[in-house]
């Protein structure tokens, strides 16, 4: 791959192929019919599978036992301002995990999504383009260019696709994430000018008084924090994810939640390593109530895609909760676990989006009995449902348990505290579990069924496609963690090599 631009070409090849389809649909003059929205998606089905294969490719070329960032590939833009790509053992699974969810996103649009279907699949990939920038930018402005752009896709995405009140939902996850960073551009203007550059690897080595290493923290982590989120600026992701469609929820819990905690692991720790120390208590009170207050909370939802969204909350707590035990087992847990819930959330909101798409409800009261009509359903959301709790042999317990090891090295009580939450996810999960698909059958919902208004048959061969892979992944990464650990170990070295002054 020398001399090949390929992370260019990978951050590229979503938002060439958005504009082909536009150009297309403008040449041909395609209408908002059935067959054109079909044709659409196929299309950009097809965009995101190639991209997927050269994201692998990408992985293929990375050599994790070389340190450093790898695949550079760097321009002169403006002054000290670059262009500057590359990726390291974090960055490249979250481009991969990336590309692998976003044509499982297409899939689950099939037959679901009746409406501006080439807009649709448009606002996707020029959303794909701008996450894998993000992972991949080398330099701080390139980087917060990215990261704020992906705000205007998934505002379009909620706001014309989702459900009743998705003009709310919509505003208050632009005005909140968007609002968390303005903070952060003015630490990063700040940055610039001190450093000379906006270089990482120019910033990493840039020492930072104490006294703006804090203020600068406090700045990234409005950012980070909402965009993660945390407790008590969670707020925005549960209506979010209510009104979002399905595919847009896949990608928000799997994806740009993911940013906040890569935020945190890339500038937080190794460019301001003396204010996260002293940080760190209000970070482990702040992982530890997210834990604990999501999962009562999730436990009392009556609505199945809510109570997901509050499960994204506790789980992205432990993520922080690792990061910041400042050992390598945490770190090491704190990456697992963004990977495997990206995995996890995203199949438990493509199992929603399933019922939802028969039913069109996600009320639990609604449902019971699942397990006599849609047998091989039950058993894949039973698989995911142990993954989410964190059942031994799958992904979701390697990250929950490393991310606990970690804590109580550096705190008896934060790790007692997510230890709780543990439980809280078993009850939550559970107890949707069985009130869905082992409870008594709703009479209202048997009568729909009679009469023929809706069909509740088993899951068919496009969601199968979908389910599938996530379930075989979950399994794969559950009893063979060291998949990941190959390759997280030297990024996660470095980060606490960063912190000692290295």
């Amino acid at each position: 791959m020398e001399g090949f631009p390929i992370l260019t070409a990978l951050t590229m090849m979503p938002l060439a192929g958005a504009l082909l389809i536009m150009l297309v649909r403008s040449a041909t003059g395609s209408s908002d019919s059935e067959s054109d929205g079909k044709k659409a998606i196929t299309a950009a089905l097809v965009i995101s599978l190639a991209t997927f294969v050269v994201s692998v490719v990408a992985l293929t070329a990375y050599r994790p036992g070389v340190d450093g960032y790898q695949l550079v590939e760097e321009i002169a833009w403006y002054g000290p301002i670059k262009y500057k790509m590359g990726v390291d053992g974090l960055s490249i699974l979250l481009v991969v995990l990336t590309t692998l969810l976003m044509p499982f996103c297409f899939l689950a649009s099939y037959g679901s999504v009746k409406k501006r279907v080439t807009e649709y699949v448009v606002a996707f990939l020029i959303l794909e383009t701008f996450m894998i920038g993000a992972f991949c930018a080398l330099d701080l402005i390139l980087f917060y260019i990215f990261f704020e752009a992906g705000l205007i896709p998934m505002f379009i995405i909620i706001g014309v696709w989702g459900g009743v009140n998705r003009v709310y939902a919509s505003f208050k996850f632009f005005l909140y994430t968007l609002l968390g960073s303005l903070f952060m551009l003015a630490a990063v203007v700040y940055m610039y000018l001190q450093a000379g550059s906006s270089d990482f690897a120019v910033l990493e080595q840039t020492a930072f008084e104490p006294g703006a290493q804090t203020w600068l923290w406090l700045a990234f982590f409005a950012s980070f924090a909402v965009k993660l989120p945390m407790f008590p600026v969670h707020t925005w992701l549960p209506d979010a994810h209510v009104q979002a469609p399905t595919a847009g929820s896949v990608i928000l819990a799997g994806i740009l939640l993911k940013l906040g905690g890569y935020g945190f692991m890339r500038f937080s720790l190794p460019m301001f390593p003396d204010a996260s120390q002293f940080f760190q208590p209000f970070m482990f009170t702040l992982s530890v109530i997210a834990i604990v207050y999501a999962s009562l909370v999730a436990w009392r939802q009556t609505d199945m895609k809510k109570l997901v969204a509050y499960s994204s909350v506790a789980h992205m707590g432990f993520v922080t909760l690792g990061l910041f035990s400042f050992t390598e087992i945490g770190i090491q847990g704190a990456v697992f676990q963004m990977l495997s819930h990206g995995l996890i959330s995203g199949a438990l909101f493509l199992v929603v989006g399933v019922i939802y798409d028969r039913a069109h409800t996600r009320e639990i009261s609604a449902f019971g009995g699942l397990v006599h009509r849609m047998p091989v359903y039950a058993t894949l959301f039973m698989l995911f449902t142990m993954a989410n709790v964190g059942l031994p042999g799958t992904s979701g317990f390697v990250g929950e348990i490393l991310t606990m090891v970690g804590a109580f090295q550096a705190s008896t009580w934060a790790a007692v505290g997510a230890a709780l939450g543990v439980i809280f996810s078993a009850v939550y999960m559970l107890t949707l579990y069985r009130r869905a698909v082992f409870g008594q059958p709703n009479p209202e919902m048997e009568a729909k069924i009679e009469r023929g208004e809706i069909s509740m048959k088993d899951v068919n061969t496009l969601e199968l496609v979908c389910l599938v892979p996530l379930a075989l992944g979950v399994i794969i990464l559950g009893v063979k963690p060291d998949l990941i650990f190959d390759i997280t170990q030297g990024a996660s070295e470095r980060v606490l090599t960063l912190m000692a002054g290295g």
